[in-house]
């Protein structure tokens, strides 16, 4: 194969793993296409729950046509044993010639060891094309491995002076259904949407995905110290049909911890810094519990937690073309950032239009 098809190939395995985002935790969103000759004869990726993987999908779509084959796998193919068998030994039994995967799987129980299998069958393995894509295809799941926690998105929809919402609390809607429709499909893509105890006590939110007709919902978490939330708001009254996860001190009520898992909400017990929740052992509670990709919406006081912290990994902004002025609601709480020095600086890496809004896409200097 030249260079020029090792790219085409494989950035079309890395668009059939991000189908996988969202659904596949605690599994990495993996895909598979299996090439013979100048013919595509199997394609696959990471299902929901994350098995059945991406490669024996690709295997059994390719049949026989995958003697003699190339496979493009967008992370190295997995070699161990546990619910399912090896990757690495279902490609190596097809008969596949080569495998082009973009970077190793930094899984203990993988990093490299799926790769030398294959070397050691005679299978040719060609590694780093597309790597930087790879990487931040895979964040979430390398992030769970190395830190314990998942890769956090942090959205806003601000006014052009960066307000949240009016002096009265008012803010549907600062942006139009284009860019309504692009969050509820980010939210899709993440296995969480996660907001704080002021936002789920004001706003009562439903946290779903709705209007794209999808089949599965992420996980709604709340980060509430005391616990203090509507037991008969919107979450309390469907947590037994979609998935309500509760952050809470370890001093909470106990009758209400009993309460909200009688609702069928999961109670994340997590430890404080001074008289908040502190945020590095909530989002560790999170990544103990299988989670790769949390998607913030709020409020301002949890963004502004996070961002403090350094936990925000990208930050999108949704931009309406209103001004509220200054007695509007900041976007963000208190940072006790005094001088420009203190305040993270990040770093632009997407812009588009979205109907009448525009939405920003920033991240960390070395992400």
């Amino acid at each position: 194969m030249s260079r020029d098809a090792d790219l085409r190939y494989l950035a079309l395995a890395l668009s059939l793993g991000r189908r996988g985002q969202g659904s596949t935790w605690p599994n990495p969103a993996v895909g598979c296409v299996i090439v013979q000759g100048p013919r595509i004869v199997g394609r696959g990726w990471t299902q929901p729950g994350g098995r059945p993987h991406a490669e024996p999908q690709a295997l059994a779509q390719a049949g026989a046509a995958a003697r003699g084959a190339t496979a493009y796998v967008s992370l190295e193919p997995c070699a161990h044993t546990g619910k399912t068998p090896p990757c690495a030994n279902a490609l190596i039994a097809a008969g596949i010639a080569r495998v082009v995967a973009p970077i190793a799987d930094l899984d203990p129980r993988v990093d490299g060891k799926g790769f030398a299998m294959l070397r050691a069958a005679g299978i040719e393995v060609t590694t780093g094309l597309l790597a930087a894509e790879a990487v931040r295809d895979h964040e979430g799941f390398f992030l769970a491995r190395e830190q314990g926690r998942p890769f956090v998105t942090l959205k806003l929809a601000l006014t052009l002076d960066g307000r949240i919402a009016t002096a009265s609390g008012e803010s549907q809607w600062i942006t139009g259904p284009e860019a309504r429709r692009a969050v509820h499909a980010m939210r899709y893509r993440h296995d969480a949407v996660m907001v704080g105890a002021g936002t789920a006590r004001i706003d009562d939110p439903s946290l779903t995905v709705r209007d794209l007709g999808v089949s599965r919902q992420p996980v709604r978490v709340v980060v509430s110290r005391r616990l203090d939330l509507p037991l008969l708001g919107s979450l309390a009254r469907t947590a037994k049909d979609i998935p309500v996860w509760i952050c809470h001190g370890r001093d909470a009520d106990p009758q209400l911890i009993t309460t909200w898992q009688g609702l069928g909400a999961k109670l994340l017990s997590c430890d404080l810094q001074g008289r908040q929740l502190d945020i590095v052992s909530v989002l560790r509670a999170l990544g103990t519990a299988g989670l790769t990709r949390v998607f913030c919406e709020g409020g301002s006081a949890l963004a502004a937690t996070l961002l403090a912290a350094d936990m925000v990994d990208e930050l999108v902004v949704m931009n309406g073309g209103l001004l509220f002025g200054a007695e509007g609601r900041p976007a963000l709480g208190a940072m006790g950032i005094e001088t420009l020095a203190e305040a993270p600086r990040l770093i632009l890496s997407d812009m588009r239009r979205l109907g009448p809004d525009v939405m920003t896409c920033w991240r960390r200097p070395n992400c």
